[in-house]
């Protein structure tokens, strides 16, 4: 998988890159990126076929650690060209980019 930072996984965003958000509900509560799919990681790791993940996902946690053990799942479950935001949420909202609350 790539490591990408907030430039990059901005313009992804705007060609339609899915989005995974891996971060617990409390986080997610907070505020996430506007139409991020919430996968908490515990729930991948627990049943890693229990999710279909497109080629091209993007994968986001809070500073890009989680996201990292998301996407080397991905990889692992056969899932072509993984994204993870190295960053995460906080590098999101510190360039000013808009977050979305359920």
């Amino acid at each position: 998988f790539r490591d990408l930072k907030v430039d990059d996984i901005k313009k992804l965003v705007d060609e339609g890159h899915p989005v995974v958000d891996v971060r617990e509900d409390w986080e997610w509560n907070k505020g996430h990126i506007p139409g991020a799919r919430h996968v908490v990681l515990a729930s991948i790791l627990a049943n890693p076929t229990g999710q279909k993940f497109e080629d091209g996902t993007i994968f986001v946690c809070a500073i890009g650690e989680r996201s990292a053990v998301a996407s080397e799942m991905a990889v692992a479950l056969g899932v072509k060209d993984v994204i993870n935001f190295r960053g995460g949420t906080k590098a999101w909202k510190d360039a000013g980019m808009p977050l979305e609350t359920p």
